[in-house]
């Protein structure tokens, strides 16, 4: 029977457990958006193979600067953000981790004060989303959005090709491309979003073609055995909305990218960061449509993570807001010891306090 704490090999990727380190915005890059001894730290803490994650999978790091949508997350689309992320790299591997780079594209869930002088957010569509997002001023709403043109959207997977590229030069063993929780990618893949008439809208093979050509894109550049994907089928983040057909609609971007045989899909399963059956959806079909890694994330406890693996639902579990306060949480997990309570006030900006400072179960 397989065990939440054996290896595993995702594609072109050894882990020495299963006990995957979700994405996380932190908010602590330093100026240009380039990460810093302190991430540095933050992800070495986590990073051991045996006390911490067998797969770190890193915050959220965005593809241009048009992409960003929170205040002081990290790019790497520059030469000094990929060499700040090398001194991440490096440090994960000193400690034997291993981790891969979430890049991503928050498309309309941005405000103008994060942006470039004189532009404004880009999705899928010019609908507002009714959401707010972290700028210099606190939480504010978020700023009306132009749709891409159609010319443009190419531009925005040669992005996220570029972005693959800079992450292997920066030392990560892959990447995911963030396809989840409300942003670009679900932004043209839901009809609840999507209101296109070219190429990129209307029916399913259109809403997904964005997301088809990003995949491919990156799978060229870098090579499949190092690329992943998460995906949100029903969740309200960001409110986006429900799709009129949720399982037929992500049932065929599965389909579609099983052809490609990457690495890994991580699936946040219900609403993100919340209810587990928010929706209905039929997790263990949409897997047994893809062959390659299967990882579960949303809510899981020791207890649903050491059954799901050992059924053989999911290759693996990712767990998010138990590592920002557990920085040894695969040996507390192994060990059934009690994990400690995260401060909810020093998630997003900030120094050392609630970042660095979580004491492992030695210290």
């Amino acid at each position: 029977m397989t065990s939440l704490f054996d290896p595993l090999q995702l594609g072109d990727i050894v882990l020495a457990n299963r006990v995957v380190m979700a994405p996380l915005t932190r908010d602590r890059a330093a100026a240009g958006r380039v990460p810093h001894a302190l991430n540095a730290l933050y992800y070495e803490q986590r990073a051991d193979p045996v006390t911490g994650a067998g797969l770190i999978i890193s915050e959220g790091t965005q593809v241009s600067a048009l992409g960003q949508g929170y205040l002081d997350t990290p790019g790497i689309y520059s030469p000094e953000q990929v060499a700040g992320w090398k001194q991440v790299t490096d440090a994960v591997h000193a400690k034997g981790g291993k981790i891969v780079a979430q890049i991503w594209h928050v498309g309309r869930i941005s405000h103008t004060s994060l942006l470039p002088a004189g532009e404004q957010p880009v999705s899928a569509t010019a609908k507002i989303a009714n959401a707010k997002t972290f700028t210099p001023a606190g939480f504010e709403a978020v700023s009306q959005p132009r749709a891409l043109r159609t010319e443009e959207v190419g531009q925005v997977v040669d992005q996220f090709r570029q972005a693959a590229r800079n992450a292997v030069d920066a030392g990560f063993d892959g990447v995911q491309v963030h396809g989840a929780n409300g942003y670009l990618v679900e932004q043209f893949l839901r009809d609840s979003c999507n209101d296109r008439s070219d190429r990129y809208g209307g029916s399913i093979e259109n809403r997904a073609r964005f997301l088809v050509e990003v995949m491919a894109a990156v799978c060229r550049e870098i090579g499949p055995g190092r690329v992943g994907l998460r995906l949100s089928p029903v969740t309200p983040a960001n409110d986006i909305g429900q799709d009129s057909d949720p399982f037929a609609l992500f049932s065929h971007v599965v389909k579609e990218l099983a052809k490609l045989k990457f690495a890994f899909i991580e699936v946040v399963e219900g609403a993100t960061g919340g209810p587990r059956d928010f929706a209905p959806f039929d997790f263990a079909a949409l897997r047994q449509l893809w062959g390659g890694g299967w990882i579960v994330n949303n809510g899981f406890t020791r207890k649903m993570a050491l059954e799901t693996v050992a059924s053989g639902l999911a290759d693996a579990v990712s767990f998010g807001k138990p590592f920002i306060s557990n920085p040894d949480l695969t040996q507390r997990l192994r060990e059934g010891a009690e994990l400690a309570a995260w401060n909810q006030k020093t998630f997003y900006g900030g120094g050392a306090q609630g970042y660095t400072d979580y004491p492992a179960l030695a210290g």
